[in-house]
């Protein structure tokens, strides 16, 4: 072998030693900066903790809902809450109508909202003193709708209907009544 063949050799043996260190370092630099994943995917569970100043509670321009018990998605896009009470939905800013519930599982993007369980309705600076108790409301935010689809009781005063159906709709300030069962006094 020649000298000029040995040199060739040699160069091209450090080139490709010179690439292999370039590549590990680099796979190593680039590691560094990524974070390790959560152990699991476990939803956050808000409870004994506060969300919003001294109470729990989670809010938005149409809604606001106080809870003992919040659970959330790790991504917080949806979330349950128990314990509701306090809860109030906005009409054009202001106050419109008190909820209470045992269980609601929201939409933090949409901001829609379900309530389960034992769900009271009042509304608010209402002279009838208008009041609904039912087992399911839905609230769609887009829609500025309240709905009861399953039978409810309208409570006013002193007297109760049961109705199949209830939609409060909050753009047009409008309660509608389905089906009726019951007869009221009207003065």
């Amino acid at each position: 072998m020649t000298i000029a063949k040995k040199r060739r050799r040699q160069l091209l043996i450090g080139a490709c030693v010179g690439f292999g260190i370039f590549l590990v370092v680099g796979i190593v630099l680039a590691g560094l900066g990524e974070l390790p994943n959560p152990p699991n995917s476990a939803p956050i569970v808000l409870e004994g903790g506060n969300v919003r100043g001294n109470n729990h509670m989670v809010a938005s321009r149409s809604w606001s809902l106080s809870y003992d018990r919040g659970e959330f998605s790790p991504d917080g896009t949806t979330g349950t809450l128990d314990g509701v009470h306090n809860g109030i939905i906005y009409r054009k800013g202001k106050p419109y109508v008190e909820i209470a519930a045992r269980h609601i599982a929201l939409n933090t993007q949409t901001l829609d909202f379900t309530a389960v369980g034992l769900v009271h309705i009042q509304m608010l600076d209402d002279p009838m003193q208008r009041s609904f108790d039912t087992d399911y409301v839905a609230w769609t935010n887009d829609a500025k709708l309240l709905r009861m689809d399953h039978p409810s009781f309208l409570h006013v005063g002193g007297q109760t209907l049961k109705i199949r159906t209830i939609a409060i709709d909050f753009d047009k300030n409008e309660v509608h009544l389905g089906h009726i069962d019951g007869a009221v006094g009207i003065p």
